[in-house]
């Protein structure tokens, strides 16, 4: 266990083990999200190489893993439930939330790969953010290896956002795909739009109506170009026009 490390302030601040476990009993819950993200990480590379569990057994604990965590968010970020419309509206904003109605609507449609790739990188942009709080405790020297595999992660962090993003409209094609062969029921296409619009609308998170604004615009240069046919050009235009129709309003800040 090291000695310790001299804080801004002059004072010694423990290193080590004990500091590791007083960290522990006064962060539970923040403790507690770092696990059920582990979890969700453990689960997913279960599921794609299937050792030791069911691949499908695997993919349902991914989301009940991604419920869990959504969950203790939602305990965090909220006060004491209340049978109010300000609270289910403030309920609605967080993300966690939209997460948690994500886990749901999937624990009834048939795994796949595409519907835990969201969760999967949240959970390890998340993970490694707190896991370099927990080395930091440990000590400069330790775990150099895992310090680089974070930095990694957190350099490329804009980037997951992104694909993030990408993967949750992507599954709204996916879903209606699914249930045209009885792989999803209609509900689940009715929920998961309505999770897409909650995304869209996001006030913390902006990446999904960045994502929607910058595959418009790829789709409108596409449709514009001279080489386009025409029953193609209307087609996408159309497309976009509903789509654009279908967005919700975005409440200013």
């Amino acid at each position: 266990m090291s000695e310790g490390e001299a804080g801004a302030d002059g004072e010694t601040r423990p290193k080590g083990i004990e500091a590791l476990k007083e960290h522990v009993i006064s962060h539970k819950v923040e403790v507690s999200l770092w696990c059920t993200r582990l979890a969700t990480i453990i689960f997913t590379f279960a599921y794609i190489l299937p050792l030791f569990w069911n691949p499908a057994s695997a993919y349902y604990r991914i989301l009940l893993a991604n419920a869990a965590t959504s969950a203790l968010r939602l305990h965090q970020r909220l006060p004491a439930m209340q049978i109010s419309l300000q609270f289910l509206t403030q309920l609605f904003k967080e993300d966690s939330c939209h997460y948690l109605l994500y886990s749901v609507i999937f624990l009834y449609v048939s795994p796949n790969i595409l519907v835990i790739l969201p969760v999967f990188l949240f959970s390890m942009v998340h993970f490694a953010s707190y896991s370099l709080t927990l080395l930091d405790l440990l000590g400069q020297n330790a775990w150099w290896g895992a310090r680089l595999l974070i930095s990694l992660v957190e350099f490329q962090s804009r980037s997951i956002l992104r694909l993030i993003a990408f993967s949750e409209i992507l599954v709204m094609p996916l879903t209606l795909f699914m249930s045209f062969f009885g792989r999803s029921g209609l509900l689940s296409i009715v929920f998961y739009y309505h999770f897409l619009t909650l995304r869209y609308a996001s006030q913390r998170n902006p990446h999904t109506r960045l994502m929607f604004t910058d595959l418009r615009i790829a789709a409108e240069n596409f449709a514009n170009k001279s080489g386009t046919p025409s029953f193609l050009r209307s087609a996408i235009l159309s497309g976009i026009a509903t789509i654009s129709r279908m967005a919700p309003a975005v409440p200013q800040n």
